[in-house]
């Protein structure tokens, strides 16, 4: 390994994905280049900081490159998150190693799982347990298991999984680059209170900031990312979650149900779940707890919301189309050099190298407008196309 990519969304950035950029170093990794979500994240909401202060916190703690993971496909389940972040990554030929975390830090074992994944055998498998009544996620792992004995088990974890979609993505865009799973370090993923050793979960981390600022996450972030959170919550550039709640409502209910029904990931009635529960919520708790079904995970139901508020459709170019820099030092601007897709620090002089380009731009604006909306601070329409990247010489 000499020139790692890591996808990640740090929402925030704390200890542990410090640990785990040391930790590629440490390995032999030269080079660490982040493909990083912007403005919103995968489970279907708002990221509490915009995307130029965490990159910048990435950099300032020892990532060389940071690319955005367009907004459209940050926002996506874990398959496509995958995907669209191994395209991404996949672009710089100079790269030659994915790193991922993983609570069972066996790369083959993943692999191997990820080849099943892609199987007939499994498809087959899948279908007969979807057709039982089983929720997806549920389902998917008794398919799998039925064909790799302990593939199930692999993928009972949500970081397994998500590497599992990475070796799959991996394999599928015949990328050049090689999986590396390293040891997920401190508190799970989800896990509602800080964990021990200065390690906490993104989640909680956002707990903390709600109930105490960015003062409340020291001891838990590296002191270099701290001080810039404590610099974006005095300007204000933190999210307001009642600000979403009623930004988000607002455009849904000025959509009539044909767009909802056009919304990509559109599938057994979901148009009309969300439609229905848009009634009578009055927050986006009610809304989702309007939509529950033993069908549906509650963040494919949040992502689906999203879509639907952003007027995400099928019609969006399946990969991201370019490689935009949203921070860099010199060894990493170095990386980018013979790059497969369009590249650069301009969203603006991106979107106009194709119409792929110009369709993947637009919908990562609409994004990025509606959160800076709800910024604590409200911030203006377009930033994305002007926000200068984050570059240390």
């Amino acid at each position: 390994m000499k020139n790692a990519g890591i996808i990640a969304e740090y929402d925030p950035f704390h200890a542990g994905h410090a640990w785990q950029i040391a930790e590629a170093r440490r390995q032999g990794a030269e080079t660490v280049t982040v493909c990083m979500s912007g403005d919103v994240t995968q489970r279907g909401g708002a990221a509490l900081l915009p995307p130029a202060v965490r990159a910048a916190a990435a950099l300032a703690c020892g990532a060389d490159l940071v690319l955005s993971l367009p907004n459209p496909y940050a926002c996506l389940s874990a398959e496509g998150f995958a995907a669209a972040g191994v395209a991404v990554l996949s672009a710089l030929p100079a790269l030659d190693t994915l790193v991922f975390g993983a609570e069972t830090p066996d790369t083959a074992a993943l692999v191997k799982t990820a080849e099943a994944l892609r199987s007939e055998a499994f498809s087959a498998a899948l279908a007969r347990a979807l057709a039982g009544g089983a929720p997806f996620a549920a389902a998917r792992a008794a398919a799998a298991g039925e064909v790799c004995p302990g593939a199930g088990a692999v993928l009972a974890s949500p970081n397994n999984n998500l590497g599992v979609e990475y070796c799959k993505a991996l394999a599928l865009q015949n990328s050049h680059l090689s999986p590396r799973a390293l040891p997920r370090k401190g508190a799970a993923h989800g896990e509602a209170r800080p964990g021990t050793e200065g390690f906490a979960s993104a989640s909680s981390l956002r707990t903390l900031w709600r109930q105490g600022g960015a003062a409340a996450l020291e001891g838990y972030v590296p002191e270099a990312a701290l001080a810039l959170y404590k610099e974006a919550q005095a300007a204000g550039q933190d999210l307001d979650e009642r600000a979403w709640s009623v930004a988000m409502l607002s455009r849904l209910r000025g959509t009539d149900a044909a767009a909802f029904a056009r919304t990509r990931g559109t599938a057994e009635g979901l148009e009309h779940l969300l439609e229905n529960a848009l009634r009578t919520a009055g927050t986006l708790t009610e809304l989702y707890d309007g939509m529950k079904s033993k069908r549906y995970a509650h963040a494919r139901l949040r992502r689906y919301a999203l879509d639907a508020a952003l007027g995400y459709t099928a019609a969006l170019p399946a990969l991201p189309p370019y490689v935009h820099v949203l921070a860099a030092n010199e060894r990493g601007l170095a990386l980018l050099r013979g790059s497969k897709k369009p590249a650069g620090a301009s969203l603006a002089r991106l979107a106009r190298e194709n119409d792929d380009c110009r369709a993947a731009a637009a919908a990562h604006a609409a994004a990025a407008d509606l959160a800076a909306l709800c910024r604590r601070i409200p911030g203006p329409m377009g930033g994305c196309y002007t926000q200068k990247p984050v570059l240390l010489r």
